[in-house]
């Protein structure tokens, strides 16, 4: 397990309120050592394929939203 994950798995463990004072301490560091954060939180889809395809290809379309799925067709039930 790599330290990333020995961490995560820690932080998962806490109570809601010690996990935001984590969040305001790691903050404070990446503050007080000239660390960016990190860029933007990806939605649940890009994260998916991140951890799937490794990343987000620059051809993906990132305009995709509910209006662009098709309707469920009708199925006779299981019997």
């Amino acid at each position: 397990m790599t330290l990333p994950e020995t961490i995560y798995a820690h932080a998962r463990a806490l109570p809601t309120d010690l996990q935001r004072k984590t969040l305001d301490f790691i903050e404070y560091l990446e503050r007080r050592y000239g660390v960016a954060p990190p860029a933007t939180k990806l939605s649940d889809t890009e994260a998916f394929i991140a951890r799937v395809a490794g990343s987000l290809g620059e051809d993906f379309p990132d305009d995709i939203d509910g209006a662009d799925l098709g309707s469920d067709a009708a199925r006779d039930p299981f019997e």
